[in-house]
This record gives structure tokens, C-alpha cells and sequence, in this order.
């Protein structure tokens, strides 16, 4: 057997242990990896089919916020059949203040002042009592105007959409009483207070028969 021969056998019993120890180490990665694959899906399994149900309702609520807005009321007729005290459908306009905002913290405070100028303005407000509503972002839901008139929501959805500003207002259907003969026989039929609830004559005595149900109105906060 010449030198040659000697150094490669040599050579080959050295390289022997080196790729033992190579294969180890990528057995024992697989099996870390495949150990780790296993508890990821073991642990989207118990979020998914043990805990799924109870995580989609805290998110529900955390995202939604529901409105209680008021049923309309009966209508008073005398024996004729002429209404004395009708309800006519209104809205009331309220606000999301956390939903009103832009990309950053300087274009959201721009925006923000704009939608509490606007809403000053449309409805006749006081700019600072606005602009702290819409600042105040603790707050889920800001009532702004209650039971406005038709043309006044009109400017205000005219407004939205030419400013591009849809999230964070919202208009709910509401209703407002009113008096065909304004005065006449006030005593006698009696009068409403802001929840839409008899307080006098008529109104009061009969509130049961007049008043609706209430119903919700849920947002995406």
C-alpha cells in the first residue's frame, strides 16, 4: 500500500464523525420545529373551537356600541278623527368621537375641528361645547342634536360626502310630537317631555297606550 492510499483512508475516518454530528443537528432542528408547528396548532385549535365563541362576543362588544332610540308615539284623536297630537319622524344626529380621525395625530386634530365646526354651524351650536364632544374620545357615543328637521340633515349628509367623512356620525331615526292646533285644549291633551314620555293631561294618563317599544341602533366602534 503506497503513502497515498493511507492519507486518503486517513483522510476518510476523520470525515466520518463530522458528518454524524451534521445530521444530528438538523434531526434534533426538525424535531424543534416540528415540536413547535405542533403547538402552534394545538394552541389555534383551543382558541378556535374552545375558546371561539366566548372571544367572538368580547370582541363584539368591544367594537359595537348600541343606541337606544326612541319608538314613535301614538297619535290623540278628538271623535272625529282629526289628529289633536301626532308624532312625525325626525333624527337625531350623535357622534363616535374615537372613529373620527386620519392618519396622523396633526391631520386628526384638523379633522376633528372641522367636524365640530360644521356640526356648530349645520346645527346651530356652540364651536368650543362641539369641539370638546368630538375631542372627547373616552366617550363611546356624543349626542349632538336630537330630533332635527329634515333640512338640517340634508346639509349635514350633503356635507359628509363632500368632505368624504362617513365614519364616526351617525344619524338615528327618532320622533317629535307635535300639535295640529298648537294651544287648543293644551290642558286637556296634555304635553311630552324629551324621552318622548307623557307628563300631563292626555299624554300622561294614557302614556302606556301611546308610548312604543324602544329599540337599538349598534355601531361599529
Amino acid at each position: 500500500m503506497d503513502k497515498n492510499s493511507k492519507i486518503r483512508k486517513i483522510n476518510k475516518k476523520k470525515k466520518t464523525p463530522t458528518n454524524t454530528v451534521t445530521t444530528k443537528r438538523i434531526c434534533n432542528a426538525m424535531v424543534v420545529m416540528f415540536i413547535i408547528l405542533f403547538l402552534l396548532i394545538g394552541r389555534i385549535g383551543f382558541l378556535q373551537f374552545v375558546q371561539g365563541s366566548s372571544l367572538k362576543e368580547q370582541a363584539f362588544k368591544q367594537q359595537t356600541v348600541s343606541r337606544l332610540i326612541n319608538p314613535k308615539r301614538g297619535n290623540i284623536l278628538d271623535s272625529t278623527g282629526k289628529s289633536l297630537a301626532i308624532s312625525a319622524k325626525v333624527d337625531t344626529v350623535s357622534i363616535n368621537p374615537s372613529r373620527i380621525k386620519d392618519k396622523t395625530s396633526e391631520l386628526t386634530k384638523i379633522k376633528k375641528e372641522k367636524v365640530a365646526k360644521a356640526l356648530s354651524e349645520i346645527f346651530e351650536l356652540d364651536y368650543e361645547e362641539t369641539l370638546a364632544k368630538v375631542n372627547n374620545d373616552d366617550s363611546s357615543v356624543q349626542t349632538i342634536a336630537k330630533r332635527v328637521e329634515q333640512d338640517k340633515i340634508d346639509k349635514l349628509k350633503a356635507w359628509m360626502e363632500e368632505n368624504k367623512i362617513s365614519a364616526g356620525i351617525n344619524i338615528d331615526e327618532d320622533t317629535k310630537r307635535y300639535y295640529p292646533y298648537n294651544n287648543l285644549a293644551s290642558y286637556v291633551i296634555g304635553f311630552c317631555n324629551n324621552d318622548n314620555q307623557g307628563i300631563y293631561g292626555i299624554e300622561r294618563s294614557y302614556n302606556s297606550y301611546l308610548t312604543g317599544t324602544p329599540r337599538k341602533n349598534c355601531y361599529i366602534n
